[in-house]
């Protein structure tokens, strides 16, 4: 018997402070979990030390026959502590240093969300602040629990295990791969379909699937814009066509305009000979006037189709910005050319002027006086014309 037992107590191993070692679970309480790892008594591990997270009760992480990877973290006699979360962390920062150092990405599901963040279990305890968790704004992060996210380690200090990390900067880089794959695929006359990121007073910043390009103001449309608020809003979805593009710097020059129709085509179908329109005195210059009659279309009145007076400069008798009636006197679409007249359409508001008098009067006939009493005079001047 005595041999027996001298054999049991050779037979015991020896540990000591810093060994990893392996061993079953034999019993599960809430606080505590034992283990047969070969020592006379069975090792013991707190609660607190099964997990980088907190754990509540120790059935919650562990099972009757585990097979678990430990650290000896005290052994005496008649004692031995060890923990599972001291083991894990040892080989988990020797991973997390490579990942570090090589830029890799790691895997991990989110375990809690706390204040200002979110924490997550990669052998040792994580934490990816709000700003790196996507590239916008997130105001409320309780879906992302349980939520397995791709992440780059930014920051580690194993010895004030401080571990940060970041899915922002996974994402980023990815969005800097595919705005490269796009620089790349982007040809100038290109038509693609674009989004309104951002409104500025020289022009607006527009998402080409993952690419900010600039439709300067002059490009917005064929007539002139004021402000670029005035014709777009942000998130608007529209189509763009490229003008240009410099993969080294980025830049990809739009244009809204060049997706358009140009004013001039619809010219020839919009105004005839003889019709009278109503437009704005956009130039003078000495040999006549500048009047636009749809926007982008300017016609042209020669000095001696402004006014039955003669006149010696344009000024005399108009003003930029003033507001006139004109009569088209002809329309080329092709030369993106229309000559009007002012004169000519005073004309035409003076006979009508005179037909409506006309027209008033004749409704009198009733009264006993004869049609020529009336009119006699109108009709004399319309037989002497």
């Amino acid at each position: 018997m005595v041999e027996k037992m001298n054999e049991d107590v050779h037979e015991m191993k020896v540990f000591s402070v810093g060994d990893v070692l392996k061993g079953k679970v034999t019993k599960v309480e809430d606080k505590q979990v034992f283990v047969d790892v070969g020592f006379k008594v069975d090792g013991i591990v707190p609660v607190s030390e099964l997990s980088s997270l907190h754990v509540e009760k120790a059935s919650d992480v562990v099972a009757l026959d585990d097979e678990l990877t430990l650290f000896v973290t005290k052994v005496t006699d008649d004692e031995l502590i060890l923990s599972k979360k001291e083991a894990l962390a040892k080989e988990a920062w020797k991973r997390l240093a490579q990942s570090f150092e090589r830029g890799e990405i790691i895997e991990a599901p989110v375990a809690e969300v706390v204040k200002g963040g979110l924490v997550v279990d990669v052998g040792v305890r994580g934490f990816i602040p709000a700003s790196l968790v996507e590239r916008h704004y997130v105001d409320d992060f309780s879906d992302y629990k349980g939520k397995t996210l791709r992440l780059k380690v930014v920051e580690m200090e194993q010895e004030k295990n401080k571990l940060i990390l970041s899915q922002r900067a996974v994402l980023d880089e990815e969005m800097e791969e595919k705005k490269k794959d796009i620089l790349k695929s982007l040809q100038p006359g290109d038509v693609v379909t674009g989004t309104v990121q951002r409104l500025t007073s020289f022009g607006a910043f527009v998402d080409v699937g993952g690419v900010d390009g600039l439709v300067h103001i002059s490009q917005i449309a064929h007539e002139r814009v004021e402000s670029p608020r005035d014709v777009l809003s942000e998130g608007q979805t529209l189509q763009v066509k490229v003008l240009s593009v410099d993969p080294d710097s980025e830049r990809v020059s739009l244009s809204i305009k060049e997706t358009l129709a140009g004013p001039w085509e619809k010219v020839a179908s919009t105004f005839q000979i003889g019709d009278v329109v109503t437009g704005t005195v956009k130039r003078l210059v000495s040999f006549g006037a500048f009047v636009e009659v749809a926007p982008g279309v300017e016609g042209l009145v020669h000095i001696s189709q402004i006014s039955h007076q003669h006149i010696g400069v344009p000024q005399e008798v108009l003003e930029e910005g003033q507001e006139v009636q004109v009569k088209v006197l002809d329309v080329n679409g092709a030369e993106k050319r229309i000559s009007l007249s002012i004169r000519e359409a005073s004309n035409d508001q003076e006979d009508m002027s005179q037909f409506k008098a006309y027209e008033e009067k004749r409704t009198d006939d009733a009264s006993g006086f004869s049609l020529g009493d009336m009119i006699g005079d109108q009709l004399k001047k319309y037989r002497d014309e």
